[in-house]
């Protein structure tokens, strides 16, 4: 039985790894065995009806706890259960548990000091970071724990868990899927996303979830479009000078996906954009920070309550933006949303690296620091991104490639990330879990 499967591997590897906040191991076996009789009975309720899926643990299922990755939290229980859940419960699929986070979602790194770090499979004598925010999300997968699972994307919270745990993560355009339900960090910039092993996985996981009702939507299942190719589609590789403090394993890595996608017909060429990375993350900051404080302000201020000191401290930056400050980034961002579209006119892709470094240790992460370099730009102009695996660093660590295309437009990059994972194998390396 495919939950069963699953329930030994959780049983075996998760006392390590630390991804599973709560697996639902009795009720998912109850489930399992309530699909099987269906399924066998010729009540079907479709192609996905029996698959397991973990859910980041801000993903509300009325009556569950769900702690938003912190200890003051620790008892609170869901009201409802998010839009999103019900979606893949309708379709039969069957929530495995609940998946270890940073701390109100907010960190790029995956660490957790309070509730504990999820261990990233591909390390296991070292503790190395595991990507965040949706830490847990991707090392459930990474480790064979669970096929697919769900994750939210703020600045990169699912691109870089995918991208340091060696797997497939699609962050969509914020409004796509259904936030009702979700516990907000930046209504402006979150997004709910996918984490999968593969493209195929994360196409047909998207257009369950997708909300065929957003605006600019056209309708189009992104499968129909997934295997038709690359040849004539323009891309623009990151400028020269965004090269600079990135690992030289990531860059080779970054070349030769490049020419990969060019053999298979695209043409890539150099982009000019209105501002570097490290500036649109600067902005975006500005925006997520006192949307933060915002929701998260009260309990950061109240010394008594256990919260990470690293997590409470950005929280409280959101304090020094007035509303001013505020309202202000939300002015430039729409001036640079049309910029950048400017920039971006003739190209189907941005291509990036989606981390400048392979996961380094727990234990060496750089204070007052986040890898979100190369993701935030996704987010700050209301894109889609995927981020695909594209190597290995020296010391066997996955690398990957990120693909940003225009919003709404998740059906391109999954077509662009189908085609290059085909003409590679980097997706199907496995982690030493297996």
């Amino acid at each position: 039985m495919l939950v069963e499967a699953y329930i030994a591997r959780i049983e075996a590897l998760d006392e390590k790894l630390h991804a599973f906040v709560e697996p639902f191991i009795d009720d998912a076996r109850l489930a399992a065995e309530a699909a099987d009789k269906a399924i066998r009975s010729g009540h079907s309720v479709g192609p996905l009806h029996g698959i397991p899926v973990a859910l980041k643990d801000l993903v509300e299922l009325e009556g569950r706890s769900i702690t938003g990755g912190s200890l003051i939290w620790s008892d609170r229980r869901a009201a409802r259960t998010a839009s999103l859940a019900k979606k893949m419960i309708q379709a039969g699929m069957i929530v495995i548990g609940r998946t270890h986070m940073v701390e109100f979602a907010l960190g790029g790194w995956g660490a957790n000091p309070k509730m504990g770090t999820p261990w990233n499979p591909w390390d296991l004598q070292t503790h190395r970071i595991p990507g965040g925010s949706s830490s847990g999300s991707a090392v459930a997968v990474a480790a064979g724990m669970a096929p697919w699972a769900i994750g939210t994307d703020t600045g990169g919270s699912v691109r870089l868990p995918a991208a340091y745990c060696g797997l497939t993560g699609l962050k969509p355009t914020a409004g796509r899927i259904s936030s009702h339900g979700l516990m907000a960090l930046s209504s402006t910039l979150d997004t709910a996303g996918v984490i999968t092993r593969s493209v195929e996985d994360a196409a047909v996981l998207y257009e369950l979830l997708r909300d065929r009702n957003t605006q600019r939507d056209g309708g189009c299942d992104p499968r129909s479009n997934l295997k038709r190719g690359i040849a004539g589609m323009k891309f623009g590789k990151m400028p020269d000078e965004e090269r600079e403090a990135v690992a030289a394993d990531v860059l080779e890595a970054f070349d030769r996906a490049v020419d990969v996608l060019a053999d298979a017909g695209a043409d890539i060429q150099p982009i000019r954009l209105p501002c570097r990375f490290d500036d649109y993350a600067d902005m975006s900051a500005r925006i997520m920070l006192a949307e933060a404080y915002s929701e998260f302000g009260a309990f950061a201020e109240d010394s008594s309550l256990d919260i990470d000191e690293t997590v409470r401290g950005r929280v409280l930056a959101g304090a020094s933006l007035s509303a001013r400050d505020y309202l202000k980034a939300l002015s430039e961002r729409a001036v640079l949303k049309e910029q950048f579209s400017a920039a971006f006119s003739g190209f189907d892709a941005l291509l990036t690296p989606t981390a400048a470094t392979p996961a380094i240790p727990v234990a060496a992460i750089p204070p007052q620091s986040n890898p979100t370099r190369f993701t935030r730009v996704a987010n700050f102009l209301d894109l889609a991104a995927l981020s695909v695996p594209n190597g290995l660093s020296g010391e066997g660590l996955p690398i990957a490639l990120q693909i940003v295309c225009r919003g709404f437009d998740e059906a391109t990059a999954l077509r662009i990330g189908w085609a290059y994972e085909s003409a590679t194998d980097w997706h199907s390396h496995l982690p030493p879990v297996f």
